[in-house]
């Protein structure tokens, strides 16, 4: 088995150890760093010996057997009874909470991350880190901040859990309306991960997508009177029906509007729509994950994407950018007046958004440029914006795309 494969099993089972632990023994850092230990040991051991039959099951008994270790040397050093406590509460089976109850482990301790002690950051960051098994970078990427100014926030966080003692267990249901926002967030941006990863060798990480889309699942069955929860899931579905289309045989990335529709799984477009209905159909003002499922649904409609209604498309994003004021919101809503009014209307919008402290640095800014700049023949210009944005991509293989971009637009291949 090779470390790629230990690598693979970390990122997709840690979210679901660290949770599971977290529970058993009511502690972040003992959970974090049993859970360490024992992917420690996978590494060690697999290469040779090859994955167990159940690697989540190895992993999170493995982790566990760690942690109980890690409490007997502590309790037998310092003969405290708080570790004891803790040893035999690991040994007791799982309860179900009966009705009511968070139904999953991931879900329980994202509802736990978001405590009100918590500022709204802070609470996402951590739910991010600990369950959506996202790195520093990764997560600093989503906010379009520095990886010190995640690392201290998670810390942080931790800190301010601990100090106020709040206990690892389930917020019961009048307390779930208030931490909603967060918990959704976080969701969203573990999704957003997976449908466009930040770095590495692969375009899109399914697995993540899949995470994220069962936690909305089960989100939506434990608050089904909340539109934004059946908002995102609309979101999630009708985006995951693209996923197999989105790369090419080579795992090459494939853009929306070269992609064969055949392609998109067209039972989870029926699905979306259907939680997209549930949403809309409190009759309220629509909400920032319903108004963007809503402008997945216009491209979801179009068999063809020379159909896709643009200026609907648009008139959605009008409405995202008074409910979510922000410069990501304003650069696709650029790409969106482009396709819908031509690129020089478009590329007036982008050429306002570039002093935008928050968007220096972030790729998608010179890659839409750079797009509309080729559209209007301006190809000197635009072959600049590639170039700078395939520097800027962690992303190998969107970096491939742009420079393949770049050269397309020099002299040489005649514009």
């Amino acid at each position: 088995m090779a470390a790629g494969k230990v690598e693979e099993a970390f990122r997709a089972e840690y979210g679901r150890a660290v949770a599971v632990l977290t529970r058993v023994f009511g502690d972040i850092d003992i959970a974090e760093d049993a859970v360490q230990d024992a992917f420690t040991e996978a590494a060690r051991r697999w290469p040779a010996a090859g994955p167990p039959p159940s690697p989540a099951g190895w992993i999170i008994t493995t982790a566990r057997n760690r942690a109980i270790d890690r409490l007997r040397r502590e309790a037998a050093r310092d003969g405290k009874h708080a570790q004891a406590a803790l040893l035999h509460a690991a040994g007791e089976p799982d309860h179900d909470g009966g009705e009511g109850t968070v139904p999953d482990d991931r879900l329980r301790l994202m509802f736990t991350c978001c405590h009100p002690a918590l500022g709204r950051a802070a609470q996402v960051a951590l739910t991010l880190r600990l369950l959506g098994g996202l790195t520093t970078a990764e997560i600093a990427r989503a906010y379009l901040v520095s990886e010190p100014t995640i690392a201290q926030r998670i810390v942080r966080a931790k800190k301010t859990l601990a100090s106020a003692g709040v206990p690892f267990e389930t917020p019961d249901s009048t307390e779930r309306p208030a931490r909603l926002a967060s918990v959704l967030e976080a969701i969203y941006l573990i999704y957003n991960e997976g449908y466009s990863a930040t770095a590495g060798e692969d375009w899109t990480r399914p697995g993540l997508c899949h995470e994220a889309l069962r936690l909305g699942r089960l989100l939506a069955e434990l608050m089904p009177g909340e539109p934004e929860v059946h908002g995102l899931v609309a979101l999630m579905e009708i985006q995951s029906s693209r996923l197999a289309a989105r790369t090419g045989q080579g795992g090459e990335p494939v853009l929306l509007l070269d992609q064969d529709r055949s392609r998109w799984d067209w039972l989870l477009v029926g699905r979306g729509l259907a939680a997209l209905d549930r949403a809309q159909s409190t009759g309220g003002a629509l909400g920032p994950y319903t108004l963007q499922a809503a402008i997945a649904a216009c491209h979801a409609r179009a068999r063809v994407a020379a159909d896709t209604d643009w200026e609907r498309i648009v008139a959605l994003y009008d409405g995202l950018a008074q409910l979510l004021p922000s410069p990501v919101v304003e650069l696709n809503r650029a790409v969106a007046v482009g396709m819908a009014f031509g690129p020089e209307a478009g590329l007036e919008l982008v050429d306002a958004l570039m002093s935008e402290s928050a968007l220096r640095g972030y790729h998608l800014l010179p890659t839409v440029r750079g797009d509309l700049l080729a559209k209007l023949g301006r190809d000197d210009e635009a072959r600049v914006e590639f170039q700078r944005a395939a520097s800027l991509t962690q992303n190998a293989r969107e970096r491939a795309v742009l420079l393949d971009r770049m050269t397309a637009c020099s002299p040489r291949n005649g514009g």
